[in-house]
This record gives structure tokens, sequence and C-alpha cells, in this order.
């Protein structure tokens, strides 16, 4: 095995880590973090625990598989955490760890963004439909 340089393992250290390259991990957590119900399940969070059930109200549309498996996945990632209290029934509560509460801030911004913005990308829509492309 070759031995590299300083400047060479930066340059490598540089390029491992650039989104813009397909093959660069940084790609599978940038689609986890730009899925719907992970934005939707983080922002939820932010202000503090839920249960499962809660969530899955708070989040219209959202299917308890869909539900489960962006949890799952955010656990796995350790953005939240998941802790389950005996009852009955079981009492399962999820909370954003503080790596999840850095991505929240993120996230709700986006989601507010969204929200705060819609009326005005609803009208560009409309009048690109209407005058089709400049083609």
């Amino acid at each position: 095995m070759a031995t590299m340089t300083a400047a060479q393992r930066r340059e490598q250290a540089r390029v491992e880590y650039d989104a813009f390259i397909r093959s660069c991990p940084t790609n599978q957590l940038l689609d986890r973090i730009s899925d719907k119900w992970v934005s939707l399940v983080v922002s939820a969070l932010a202000p503090g625990p839920m249960r499962y059930s809660d969530l899955g109200r708070k989040i219209a549309g959202v299917s308890p598989k869909m539900l489960t498996q962006t949890l799952r996945s955010l656990e796995r990632d350790g953005l939240l955490t998941r802790t389950v209290t005996p009852s009955v029934p079981v009492r399962v509560d999820y909370e954003l760890t503080p790596l999840g509460h850095n991505l929240a801030l993120l996230l709700t911004a986006v989601k507010d963004w969204a929200e705060n913005h819609f009326d005005e990308v609803k009208e560009a829509r409309e009048r690109y439909d209407a005058e089709g492309p400049d083609d």
C-alpha cells in the first residue's frame, strides 16, 4: 500500500464527504433527511417527547407501517431515542437526541417556509401551467 502525504489525505477526506459526488456516503444521509415523513416526525418531536399514538395523530396521513419505519431509521441514525415503559398497555415514548434537535432546527425551518410560502408557489405553478415553458 502506497504512503500518502498529508495533503493527499486531506484531499481524499474532502472528496469522501462531497455530497455532489454520487458515491459519497452523505448522499444516503441527505436522502434520509429529505424524506417527508422524517421531516414531519422530527418537527413534531422538536418541542419534546411524544408517544407513538400521539405522533400518529399529529402527522396526518402517515400509516402505522411508515411511522414505525421512520422512527426506527431515525433511532438507528442516532436522531431519536425510544423509551418503553412497562404498563398496560405498554407506553412507548420517542424523544430527539441532541443530534436530532440540531437537525430539527433545519427541518422545522423548512416546514415553516413551506407553510408560509405555499400560496406564492401555488400562484407560480398556476402561471407556469397557464403559460407553459419558454421552450
